[in-house]
């Protein structure tokens, strides 16, 4: 588990002695020796290089718990402590970096005038995890003479009180076993983890489901022998239901509205947690006459649009008196859509709003931003353009406006070097549903159905397993296991072990915000690296128990190329608290190369229900974490957490589009300072071994409202060198709550007073 780094203080001279015996783990061995009466070294040895270890510890009398930065003395790390007497007892732990990210060790204990605590062994298995075509015999074994093993199967953290071992277990579905090594005298293990993944390496085939299967009471499907009446009184129903945002935000409702193909006079205020869709294969054969909207509606909103988040509208036309309005914060997709007219993305009040992402989408008239303070729009086609408050972003947009970062602050690319658009479901001539599945695009401009239907692929639903109420985990991973796609339905799933996505090609498509909670600290998602596996439509809310990760993308070490079919991340959103006080290391981990990131919001909450938010309440180190080589992002939300936000390790990245806020709730600045020694953790940190990556237009924003002196030094932090590069980068103090002294590296000024971004046009 990683934890939170305070102040660092000076160094001082270190003295040289033969050490104790270490104690072994995977990752390091670590000693203590007294060096005089009132000294003690510490010694952290890595297996793996790290570029920094802190080293953490209380017991000096008259002296509080201290945070240092060790030196590193020919590979060992090392810091002596002072201002110790016999019988001191010294609690500590160490911060390491190994390949990028940072770990913490356990706790261990040192007596001065006695000895260190040792560390037993971490658990080995065999055979090691893997994918392997039937069930396996387990062995899990520690080199720790007389220590017990306690061991999960279900991706839990493993405790003292899990089950023991004591003997080989069958592993005959595709299952993470994780496990660590106890022995008296000594503390705990780290805890080692092998996924197995049982049967993937031979196809096989998904039981035939229906193709007109019953989506349960959260779907509402309409078709155009409905009278408008009673289409319209279903939709007020719903918006009613999760229009508030002082009660539906955090509430458990879910709800999808789909419209078969043909033409309906109707108007859609959409509410929270409802996703709006056309079932027909293109947008055109759903239209709308009238409107589907989000507004600020509520009086609590005062007129803003800043918390109109989780919501979506996608694949069909809209004929609109006066325009269409779509003022959205994040989390609210606007896809495949045909505006005939005009498209306003800001409220009616002319009030705040803080989105927001189009893709695919036509819109014959006018999109006007206005009060937008960022949005991104990727592979579509504007009648004209107007409006920019910080960052406005365009890649493959016809009709887009020219890059006249900063004044005003839009950035265009000619187009988007990879996409492919979602999976989606539709009716087919027989009345049959199938999912369309679209083609990888290079280079692309326009939608994708501007010249006919979109290009690509369609699979029946009898290839699709759908889960609704009374799903669990073990159904879901019985369905993935036995070949079988998945279709989410609306509605709060929890889950006891982890989802293990194992085969290529897999879709994982989710409509109406189906929302995947783990329990007991397990990850709730687990892709393997394999080809083409499509993720869609689904919310990660972490458990109370801290998952490691919510979602992870990839073994590590995975160095497969994917460029002909990669897996695809889309409208995929992560939230750390707001319903729940939930608890994430990192919420979303890509190990595979070539996984293209579109359109995702990691959020660590800033408000919510009571009990649920607070610097030690909903604790997340990472937002987003790529260790994978050529990766893209397309619209990447990633705000508040606790570390940094961002880090990117892969070689090759590209990212179009960043929007941050760094975290409001920092209580003061020693709680919150980089590895490095500077304030503060950058938002988007490049690790210091890649030589090429690349990004356009970034935004992070400061509101440090809980201690206003708190200061991050910058909000983006890369190697120098001439293959990494930045275009259009801007950071802001809202309400002048603190500052941030550079935009990235020491370039760029300290921001404003006023509300007003200091911007750098490109770097170096």
């Amino acid at each position: 588990m990683k934890r939170l780094l305070v102040a660092l203080i000076g160094a001082v001279a270190l003295t040289t002695a033969s050490a104790l015996p270490a104690a072994a783990a995977d990752d390091y061995t670590q000693a203590v020796t007294a060096t005089s009466a009132s000294q003690a070294r510490i010694d952290f040895t890595p297996t793996t290089p790290s570029m920094y270890v802190d080293v953490h510890y209380t017991g000096v009398p008259g002296v509080g718990q201290q945070n240092v930065r060790m030196t590193n003395n020919a590979g060992t790390w090392q810091w002596t402590v002072n201002g110790l007497s016999s019988g001191n007892v010294l609690d500590y732990w160490f911060t390491y970096e190994k390949s990028g990210p940072q770990y913490d060790t356990p706790h261990f204990s040192y007596t001065q005038g006695g000895t260190t605590t040792p560390t037993a062994a971490a658990p080995t298995f065999t055979p090691p995890g893997g994918s392997y075509t039937s069930a396996q015999t387990v062995t899990i074994s520690t080199t720790t003479a007389g220590a017990t093993i306690r061991y999960t199967v279900d991706g839990s953290t493993p405790t003292t009180s899990s089950p023991q071992y004591t003997g080989p277990i069958s592993v005959s579905a595709s299952r993470t076993v994780n496990a660590i090594a106890v022995a008296s005298g000594m503390a705990n293990s780290p805890v080692a983890s092998a996924v197995y993944s049982i049967g993937t390496t031979t196809p096989t085939s998904c039981p035939t489901q229906s193709d007109t299967p019953n989506f349960g009471p959260n779907v509402h499907v309409f078709d155009p022998s409905m009278s408008a009446g009673t289409i319209q009184a279903q939709l007020d129903a719903d918006f009613n239901a999760q229009k508030d945002t002082q009660s539906a935000q955090f509430a458990e409702r879910r709800v999808a509205e789909l419209f078969k193909p043909g033409t309906y006079g109707v108007n859609d205020n959409v509410g929270f947690y409802t996703s709006v869709a056309g079932l027909g294969q293109n947008p055109d054969d759903v239209t709308i006459n009238g409107h589907v909207t989000v507004d600020a509606f509520n009086a609590s909103d005062a007129g803003n649009a800043t918390q109109n988040f989780w919501r979506s509208a996608e694949n069909m036309a809209v004929n609109a008196t006066g325009g269409d309005r779509w003022a959205v914060a994040q989390a609210a997709p606007f896809r495949r859509m045909d505006i005939r007219g005009d498209l306003q993305l800001y409220p009616a009040s002319y009030g705040w709003a803080s989105g927001g992402y189009v893709a695919d989408t036509k819109v014959s008239g006018q999109t006007a931003s206005i009060s937008q303070q960022q949005w991104y729009t990727r592979d579509s086609a504007f009648g004209s353009w107007s409006g920019g408050v910080w960052n406005m972003v365009f890649s493959g947009v016809n009709g887009a406006p020219a890059t006249t970062f900063p004044t005003p602050p839009e950035t265009t690319l000619g187009t988007t070097p990879v996409s492919r658009d979602v999976p989606y479901l539709y009716v087919d001539g027989s009345g049959k549903y199938r999912v369309f599945l679209p083609s990888l695009r290079t280079n692309a401009s326009g939608p994708s159905w501007a010249s006919g239907s979109t290009p690509g692929t369609s699979a029946p639903m009898s290839q699709f397993y759908v889960v609704k109420a009374g799903d669990t985990a073990s159904t879901i991973n019985a369905a993935l296991s036995s070949g079988c796609n998945l279709f989410f339905t609306p509605g709060v799933y929890h889950l006891n072990q982890t989802l293990n996505v194992t085969k290529a090609n897999t879709v994982v498509l989710g409509i109406g915000y189906p929302t995947l909670v783990p329990d007991n600290g397990v990850n709730a998602m687990q892709v393997s690296d394999v080809d083409g596996v499509r993720l869609k439509g689904l919310l990660f809310d972490a458990g109370t128990a801290n998952s490691a990760a919510l979602l992870t993308v990839g073994q590590s070490g995975s160095s497969a190329s994917h460029a002909s079919n990669p897996t695809t991340i889309q409208d995929v959103f992560f939230r750390i608290g707001g319903e729940l006080a939930g608890k994430a290391t990192a919420s979303l981990i890509v190990n595979s190369a070539n996984t293209i990131i579109d359109h995702i919001w990691a959020w660590r909450a800033d408000h919510g229900n009571a009990g649920t938010v607070g610097w030690g309440t909903n604790t997340a180190d990472n937002g987003v974490i790529v260790n994978g080589n050529n990766v893209l992002a397309t619209g990447l939300f990633v705000e508040h957490y606790q570390k940094y936000e961002v880090t990117w390790n892969g070689q090759g990245g590209r990212t179009i589009f960043f929007q941050n806020e760094m975290p409001y709730d920092v209580p003061n600045q020693a709680s919150w300072m980089a590895p490095s020694g500077v304030n503060g953790y950058a938002a988007y940190k490049v690790g210091a071994n890649v030589t090429s990556h690349e990004a356009w237009g970034l935004g992070s924003y400061n509101y440090f409202n809980v201690n206003p002196a708190v200061n991050a030094y910058h909000a983006f932090e890369v190697p120098n060198n001439s293959g990494v590069r930045f275009h259009s980068l801007l950071t802001v103090s809202l309400n002048y709550q603190g500052t941030i002294t550079h935009v990235i590296n020491d370039t760029g000024a300290v921001t404003p007073t006023g509300t007003t971004p200091s911007n750098v046009v490109s770097y170096p």
